[in-house]
């Protein structure tokens, strides 16, 4: 993984200035990345790679009924945070007992917003493989527990299938669904971009499928900037060879960022 880099106000400034950078975080998510492209002189081109659609609550009031049953609850994302914690906690309180598990930063942010800040989650990596390395999450802590995991429609089963050969028994709760954005990537190629972002791997995928041959080249000469290996095998999968890793969430890449283009000054 790239090294953080460091940069004092008015450096951030100057490595950033005039340069257009893609954000396609759905659109709800990408406004803070944004901002800071902004604030760092750069231009966000916010061109979302998935739109959040709401779902029927039924699955989500049908557990609000039962989550006493639970020793843990797993949220894979903010979106998953919003529209399950807004329904459940003003039917009732959050169980004394319930363990809350997360993946990342942003949804630790989001569970803080409903008070709940006791969190098990990873403080390196940001994903299921960190979270499922943490002790409270061992055998001897999850064999004969039940867990309720709440998501999206479909996405990865790791987290789950590892809890069950761990001896627990778990459920989903999907309280939204992904969906690709409609249209093309006309106004996206015509932008001027400097660098593109992309915070999926499902991001991703849409965007090569939007994209005719004219447009995957224009975005393998551009600089990808992605915070997760796997999003980064993806890239290399589709024959895409400018690829910069860096840490996860806005911090992340906005370090990413600040340096390649900093470097690009020398």
């Amino acid at each position: 993984m790239m090294a953080a880099a460091r940069f004092a106000p008015a450096q951030a400034q100057r490595a950033l200035a005039g340069q257009r950078v893609v954000v396609t975080r759905p659109r709800a998510q990408a406004q803070g990345l944004a901002a800071r492209i902004g604030a760092a002189g750069g231009q966000a081109i916010v061109f979302p790679l998935l739109e959040i659609e709401d779902v029927s609550p039924a699955q989500i009031d049908a557990t609000c009924d039962h989550l006493d049953d639970y020793q843990y609850a797993m949220f894979v994302s903010p979106n998953a945070v919003e529209r399950a914690l807004a329904r459940i906690l003003a039917r009732r309180a959050w169980p004394a007992g319930l363990a809350v598990a997360a993946v990342g930063s942003a949804t630790e942010s989001a569970l803080a917003k409903f008070g709940l800040t006791e969190v098990i989650a990873p403080r390196q990596r940001f994903d299921s493989e960190a979270l499922l390395e943490l002790p409270q999450l061992a055998e001897n802590r999850v064999h004969g527990c039940r867990v309720v995991v709440f998501r999206g429609q479909g996405g990865r089963e790791l987290f789950a299938d590892t809890l069950r050969a761990r001896g627990a028994q778990v459920d989903y709760v999907e309280c939204y669904r992904r969906v690709a954005p409609q249209g093309g990537a006309a106004e996206l190629l015509a932008s001027g971009a400097d660098a593109v972002t992309v915070s999926s791997s499902e991001g991703l995928r849409n965007l090569w499928d939007m994209l005719d041959a004219r447009g995957r080249a224009w975005l393998a000469a551009l600089p990808l900037f992605v915070p997760h290996a796997r999003i980064a095998a993806q890239a290399e999968a589709l024959g895409l060879r400018n690829i910069v890793r860096c840490g996860a969430g806005d911090q992340g890449l906005m370090e990413a960022l600040t340096q390649h283009f900093a470097q690009d000054m020398h």
